[in-house]
């Protein structure tokens, strides 16, 4: 999808490409938290250990990890219609064969096959939006992606629990499975080729270091989450995969003289774009690491069913996908800041008021602070996706987007892993103590929301020095030396 040119678009009106791209980014990312609910069923019907179990959902987001990087590379050796075919079909197939999966082996096989899938959706999404929307226009348009890049996982948990009331854990996929078929022959028919492909070749060394290196991470940080694992294999993987990212940034640097690279990072040459990624990654951190611990929190302490406890979380989700229209408009009008800040200092305040949750804390204080939490997520992650992207230059649309998913999957990990270590140190050093367990656990939770919150400041700082927005879409941003790039507030 290299050579792209804008096509013109009607202000106010999505265009089709992007609302079909919409519809099925929202159906394969919702794959990436859905089986979280579904833990329980899979030890009873595969016979397998807790922490087994866990890999169904550490999987998807480990091949997401490795499989990113290499989509900036084939979103411009495809069309549209060939890159949206393949996502698709491969989709569906990992999601047949883990609704027929006889084994547990089957059933993560299938989920690699899932995520390898879902990995191309999104930068394949985020690429088209920057080529066909015009740039007055893409706050407004941004603000209904939101839906499907992050209330889609936000909403996981809830609709598996929902469907787990009726049956077996294959239910999920077997409810995804027609769902996601209309959707790809929908968009097939109705979907239009943006641009032309570039045909370029690809360095297999890149690959091969990119999927260890950040698959690597990912992996190293989701054992923290597992008591089984030793501490230190957990930390000797993650310098590994860190070891081995350091190397994959050589080899890209040294491929960018030739223009070939896998992932170009002059996109970090931007400060805007670099501010974005910071922003995002803390943010995208934030929400994960209340995704797991306010589950532990409900159901653990508060002695809450999975369906209960989704639909507990389930309003502030929907809450963050009707604002994001609504940001986005904001954002068209008035830039990025206006919305950025409050959402900084919302999420904050969320945060730290949940480092103060007791075991009779009411439900409806609890609801407010995590509707409270998704709304200025959602006030952030539309005008700084937005800023972000449109601060590159064309040809590196591709390449942005895939950094920032890779990014995504690495914070969510990260997320994951920070909440659960921090929980379980304090816990056990509690529990040594001669502490009871269930108050041990949450004083646990207590100092890792507190932990979230202290991180989450830092989005603010950050915030403040946001750029906002970009005075001239036509000028090449790369080049810092330009002053008239963006307009600071």
């Amino acid at each position: 999808m290299s050579a792209l040119s804008p096509r013109p678009a009607t202000k106010g009106r999505t265009p089709t490409v992007v609302r079909l791209l919409v519809l099925a980014t929202f159906v394969v990312i919702l794959n990436e938290t859905i089986m979280i609910n579904a833990i329980p069923r899979l030890m009873e019907s595969l016979h397998v250990t807790e922490q087994s179990a866990q890999w169904v959902s550490t999987t998807f987001m480990l091949t997401m990890a490795a499989v990113i990087p290499m989509t900036g590379w084939f979103l411009q050796r495809v069309t549209t219609r060939q890159a949206y075919a393949t996502a698709m079909g491969v989709f569906l197939a990992g999601t047949v064969l883990a609704a027929v999966s006889p084994s547990f082996i089957v059933l993560l096989l299938a989920r690699v096959v899932q995520a390898a899938g879902t990995a191309v959706m999104m930068p394949l999404l985020m690429t088209t939006l920057m080529v066909v929307v015009p740039e007055h226009d893409r706050g407004r348009v941004m603000g209904n992606v939101t839906l499907a890049i992050s209330v889609a996982p936000a909403l996981g948990p809830a609709v598996s629990g929902l469907i787990l009331q009726a049956g077996s854990w294959r239910l999920l996929f077997v409810v995804v499975l027609p769902i996601a078929g209309v959707v790809g022959v929908l968009g097939l028919r109705r979907m239009t080729d943006i641009g032309e492909p570039q045909v370029s070749s690809i360095d297999w060394f890149s690959v091969v270091v990119a999927a260890l290196g950040f698959g690597g991470l990912v992996y190293g940080l989701s054992l923290f989450g597992d008591p089984t694992s030793p501490v230190a294999l957990g930390i000797g993987i993650v310098a590994a995969g860190a070891a081995t990212i350091a190397v994959f940034v050589v080899r890209q640097l040294r491929l960018q003289r030739s223009g070939t690279p896998l992932l170009d990072l002059r996109t970090l040459l931007n400060r805007t774009y670099r501010q974005s990624l910071v922003l995002q990654a803390i943010a995208f951190l934030a929400m994960l690491g209340s995704m797991i611990l306010l589950p532990l929190y409900l159901q653990n302490l508060r002695g809450l069913s999975p369906l209960a406890t989704g639909l507990l979380v389930m309003p502030g989700g929907l809450a963050m996908g009707l604002l994001g229209p609504t940001a986005g408009k904001v954002y068209d009008r008035f830039g990025a800041r206006p919305l950025v800040l409050p959402g900084t200092i919302g999420m904050v305040l969320a945060l730290a008021g949940f480092a103060q949750i007791s075991t009779t804390m009411p439900y409806w204080q609890i609801l407010s602070l995590h509707t409270l939490l998704m709304l200025s997520l959602a006030a952030i992650f539309t005008p700084v996706f937005t800023l972000g992207m449109a601060a590159l230059p064309e040809h590196l649309y591709s390449h942005g987007s895939s950094m920032l998913g890779t990014l995504q999957q690495v914070a969510a990990a990260f997320g994951t892993a920070l909440a659960v270590t921090v929980l379980s140190a304090r816990a056990s050093a509690l529990i040594a103590d001669g502490v009871a367990p269930a108050a041990a656990q949450l004083s646990g939770m207590r100092l890792a929301f507190a932990v979230s919150a202290a991180l989450a400041l830092l989005t603010v700082v950050v915030g403040v020095q946001l750029t906002r927005r970009r005075k001239d879409p036509k000028r090449d941003p790369v080049d810092e030396t330009e002053p008239a790039v963006a307009v600071v507030d």
